[in-house]
């Protein structure tokens, strides 16, 4: 992975040759010293190096790295945790984790199984051996050298004796392979808990998925904490060896020396052992890319259905939310990117498009007042069920929300330029809602809704104003505002109101045309930017579900009807001469929240022929079409992409963002972003789904409320990223690491 500019030379006496790596917490360099000996070298982000608690814990690491030695473990060679930016360099094994592993080739069987399995369980005893606890073995913590295994990666560990900085609240592992008792009271967690995460890591590296497997965090910690693992595609007798590993009870594990010989004895080394021992029930999953230490969540054949208890999930949501907001904020060196001393590399970063002039990283907040204080301008506290709205365009980004007035920030720097003015005296903000609608030729369009004096409905209003300084230019009501009521498509204000479209020139008001669509009553039409042609959509939520689309002419208004064939269908953009809409699924009672699509439709927009194509394993997620392919973001972290064509899975990767929003493709369709509400962004690689980076997480808060999510936004070639609670910031997506200069 090639060097940035901005990265050091040496250290340490080492000099620094390449970047192994990179997560939310720091880098990963190949370093080698004078005599020619190479080690990976782990360094703290700037940011975090000013975090005495943060600081605190890494050097705790290097402690129990220090007390730990062993045939299967990475020994610290040197390390500075004093120094600005804090590192330590360990021995370099040349050789992928685990996770790569498994993705590359798939499941492990046989003698490899074998190696593998007793070769962390002598990795364990050496470091309990030593009075430490690891606490997070997973995946990605475990390189795969050809002498065997080498578990890394101590960054959460501590010794036995020392629980001073296992408090509440503080992130104590990866949700698939933490134990019951990490969940319930990090400060119990003992040598048990180690063999609780072996009997997962083994599980995931014969079968390929994990036995907690889930599409969030929130619904893995239910089922470690309260179900039976899902080990049915391992066979007997390995089987029962796991088993006894995930009991829920720390009393019921074996100990090492004991797990030891039945490993051995479930794991013999003859060659017809090779193919016979560890036979799959199942066949392995696809080669699709993964988070380093999360399986991809594939469907299993024949998984026996899991029983619905949401309302006592509902009472244990406080103890895991504590615990797992820390998983989705505090990633120390986590991310998808290859562990220290691994010799995988993360896919090559596409060259970027340029800067805008005089362009620094920055992060603000749409809820900063004049005074200050963040906060959404209508008193309420971000995260309440606040929703924002914004869009980048002309130099800067401009935003709007429930409560809160539009704003303008500057693009380059952050700088706020202005916000509006008041709608009218007297209005309390809780009683106002803005949607930036778009900018054009100076001019900002704004719909606007005002709680009348009944308090039983709102007012409409689309308003014009000035890009430069915020003045008010014009503005008309209107008896119908919402989702995509009006949009601003090939240089016009267009508002659909009922079956009348309206088009308006954005300088003045001036109304161009008038058209009409034969939607009945019922209907809610909304508007869409297709190659800069105006589409009318409309759809009756009615059973079965009714849409049509009409293709409006903006020079006359003259419209053509489209017919969308009944159902559940949501249109998410055009390709080839096609309009392509998702067919939904019915909602599954696990994610109720969150959509299911099972097709994918196209409809050839001059004759009307439609064409449906299956959609291998019913995606989840927020959707889009971007770069010319189908691309789904899941709660859970997990981006897959189809194509639009075929319906054909192109790839599949779990990511470390939790609630992604809707991804989004850079200008030459070759990278494709998304962010989670968490304020972390990714970036990967449209054609093969290669992860490129992670950022950490810049948001204030996680929006708990709800489902909002992050909204991603490009300004020429940089990202600018709005989080549910507000905070906005840009990154450069070659250097995504820099850190934000705050307003």
């Amino acid at each position: 992975m090639p060097l940035h500019k901005d990265d050091p030379k040496a250290l340490g006496g080492y000099r620094i040759v390449d970047r192994i790596g990179s997560g939310g917490m720091g880098v990963v360099y190949l370093g080698r010293s004078r005599s020619g000996r190479e080690a990976a070298i782990k360094v703290v982000h700037a940011q975090y190096a000013e975090d005495k608690v943060f600081r605190a814990r890494f050097r705790q690491e290097i402690e129990a790295v220090r007390r730990v030695s062993g045939a299967f473990t990475a020994p610290v060679v040197d390390a500075d945790p004093e120094a600005v930016r804090p590192w330590m360099a360990t021995q370099y094994v040349p050789g992928p984790a685990l996770s790569a592993r498994i993705r590359g080739t798939g499941p492990l069987k046989g003698a490899e199984l074998r190696r593998l399995a007793l070769g962390l369980v002598e990795a364990l005893r050496d470091i309990h051996r030593a009075g430490v606890v690891h606490r997070d073995l997973k995946p990605a913590n475990v390189l795969m050298a050809e002498d065997g295994p080498r578990v890394i990666d101590f960054g959460i560990s501590r010794a036995a004796e020392n629980q001073t900085l296992t408090e509440t609240g503080h992130m104590i592992g990866t949700p698939p392979f933490m134990s019951p008792e990490q969940f319930r009271d990090a400060r119990s967690v003992g040598p048990a808990s180690d063999v609780f995460s072996l009997g997962a890591l083994v599980v995931f590296a014969a079968t390929g998925r994990g036995p907690f497997d889930a599409d969030s965090p929130y619904l893995t910690a239910w089922r470690v904490l309260h179900e039976e693992p899902a080990v049915d595609a391992v066979a007997e007798p390995l089987r029962a060896v796991l088993t006894r590993c995930l009991a829920k009870d720390t009393a019921d594990r074996p100990g090492l020396g004991e797990l030891a010989e039945e490993f051995a004895q479930a794991l013999p080394e003859t060659a017809a052992g090779d193919a016979q021992t560890v036979a799959l029930r199942v066949p392995p999953p696809p080669a699709a890319s993964e988070e380093l230490g999360r399986p991809a969540a594939a469907p299993r054949p024949g998984r026996r259905p899991r029983p619905r208890r949401w309302p006592v999930l509902a009472g244990v949501a406080g103890l895991l939310a504590v615990t797992l907001t820390g998983y989705l904020l505090f990633d120390p060196f986590k991310g998808n990117d290859p562990p220290a001393g691994s010799d995988t590399t993360t896919a090559k970063l596409p060259a970027p498009d340029p800067l805008p002039d005089g362009w620094k990283p920055w992060r603000t907040s749409v809820f900063k007042a004049e005074t200050g204080v963040t906060k959404p301008l209508g008193g309420g506290a971000p995260g309440s069920g606040a929703w924002l709205s914004c869009v980048m365009g002309e130099g800067a980004l401009y935003c709007g929300g429930n409560g809160t007035l539009p704003v303008r920030f500057d693009g380059a720097t952050g700088r706020l330029a202005w916000r509006a003015d008041s709608p009218a005296s007297g209005v309390a903000r809780e009683a106002y809602d803005s949607v930036v609608l778009g900018v054009h030729d100076g001019v900002l369009l704004v719909s606007q809704a005002v709680l009348n004096s009944a308090g039983d409905g709102q007012i409409f209003t689309v308003v014009a104003l000035d890009a430069t300084s915020g003045k008010r230019l014009w503005s008309r009501t209107s008896n119908q505002g919402g989702p995509g009521a009006s949009a601003v498509v090939g240089g016009l204000l267009m508002t659909a109101e009922g079956s009348r479209v309206t088009a308006r020139e954005p300088r003045d008001g001036a109304v161009r045309w008038t058209a009409t669509v034969s939607a009945g009553p019922t209907y809610h039409c909304a508007l869409h930017d297709i190659d800069s042609v105006p589409y009318v959509g409309c759809s009756d939520a009615g059973t079965p579900t009714r849409t049509v689309f009409y293709a409006v002419d903006p020079a006359d208004g003259s419209t053509r009807k489209v017919g969308v064939p009944d159902g559940d269908a949501e249109y998410v953009g055009a390709a080839d001469g096609d309009l392509v809409f998702l067919v939904r699924v019915p909602k599954d009672p696990r994610s109720p929240q969150e959509a299911a699509y099972g097709e994918v439709m196209l409809i050839d927009s001059d004759t009307g022929a439609v064409r449906k194509r299956k959609l291998t394993g019913s995606p989840r997620g927020e959707a889009a079409l971007v770069g010319g392919v189908l691309c789904f973001a899941a709660s859970s972290g997990r981006m897959t992409a189809h194509a639009h064509e075929t319906g054909e899975r192109l790839w599949q990767i779990s990511t470390t963002l939790q609630q992604p929003g809707t991804p989004v493709a850079d200008r030459r369709g070759r990278t494709v972003f998304a962010a989670s509400a968490s304020g972390r962004a990714a970036a990967l690689d449209i054609a093969t789904g290669s992860l490129l980076w992670e950022s950490p997480a810049r948001a204030e808060q996680v929006v708990g409320a709800g489902f909002a999510t992050a909204q991603v936004f490009l300004d020429q070639g940089a990202l600018a990223v709005l989080s549910p609670d507000g905070t906005v910031f840009t990154l450069d997506p070659g250097h995504p690491d820099q850190k934000p200069l705050s307003e």
